[in-house]
């Protein structure tokens, strides 16, 4: 299976692993998850009308989830933050397909609501959540339906808490003096940090870092579906509650978890691709009129628009 397919479902595989695991256990562990996940509900208030009908995920219609991974709760950092990793997931389980987008953090947007252009991960530290999803609804011209956000020290605490986990890394390199080999490597929480943060010596630069972080998440949720992140259940818990935020409930996710879970068999990546330019002494990425349309296609068959 290729790295793509692997990729169930980014940030929220995290919650969505944890719902899966319910079904198999006793009430405690039920509960204890519930009692988890309803802390980390936050709601948001749009701005923009995000569909004229909400989603029916009772019937299975298809709906479409911002995941966000948000550069705050290590080294210090407290405030707002940015999304320094963002994509957008569509799950459609009447074809049975999830189809995950990555989005360049340095892509040069109308940030809606802000009435300004700026790179498309401000639109988080302008005006949280719901700007990041009105920004990318209107970007993508699709319905964005529900997000998932994880802040770094989130990241950090839950690899640690499933025992670390082990990665296929394609170069080697060394950052925050740590040295990656080439070839499959075990990482603990503060190593996987520094593993995702280098982008300078890459050729790929920030697609390159990107990957490396997709590669963490999933490494964590492969984690969570074997016997070792079933007995350390607790510690991912405590984890999540104060670091993972999302407006879907508990109920909801359990929905998804049981109804669309064919939809996770079978995903398809695709990264939107862009093309550095300098402003005012800034870097950013700017898309072209023929990337955003494939990307656009991609998304509104995915989502039967």
């Amino acid at each position: 299976m290729s790295r793509g397919k692997k990729i169930i479902l980014g940030i929220v595989g995290v919650i969505f692993a944890l719902t899966l695991i319910v079904v198999g256990v006793g009430a405690k562990v039920y509960f204890d998850v519930k009692g988890s996940v309803d802390n980390t509900y936050e709601s948001v208030k749009r701005t923009q009308p995000n569909r004229e009908k909400e989603v029916d995920l009772k019937n299975q219609e298809p709906f479409s989830v911002l995941l966000l991974g948000i550069d705050t709760g290590d080294l210090g950092r407290t405030e707002q933050g940015r999304s320094d990793t963002m994509m957008i997931a569509t799950v459609n389980p009447r074809d049975k397909k999830t189809t995950i987008v990555s989005i360049p953090r340095d892509t040069y947007v109308p940030i809606v609501g802000y009435g300004t252009e700026d790179k498309i991960n401000h639109a988080y530290a302008f005006g949280g959540a719901a700007m990041s999803m009105d920004t990318v609804a209107s970007y993508l011209d699709i319905p964005v339906d529900h997000y998932a956000a994880i802040n770094m020290k989130g990241l950090k605490e839950l690899v640690d808490a499933v025992g670390g986990i082990t990665v296929g890394n394609e170069m080697e390199f060394t950052q925050d003096n740590y040295t990656f080999k080439h070839g499959q490597i075990t990482l603990d929480g503060d190593m996987a940090l520094s593993y995702s943060r280098m982008r300078y010596d890459d050729p790929r630069g920030d697609y390159g870092r990107q990957e490396r972080q997709r590669t963490i998440v999933m490494g964590v949720v492969n984690k969570l579906l074997s016997m070792d992140g079933i007995t350390k259940y607790q510690e991912v818990l405590n984890a999540m509650e104060s670091n993972v935020k999302t407006d879907m409930t508990f109920d909801t996710m359990k929905t998804i978890a049981l109804d669309y879970r064919d939809a996770f068999a079978n995903v398809k990546t695709e990264q939107m691709q862009g093309e550095g330019f300098m402003q005012d002494n800034i870097s950013y990425q700017r898309v072209s009129d023929e990337e955003l349309k494939r990307i656009q296609t991609i998304l509104d068959q995915e989502l039967g628009i």
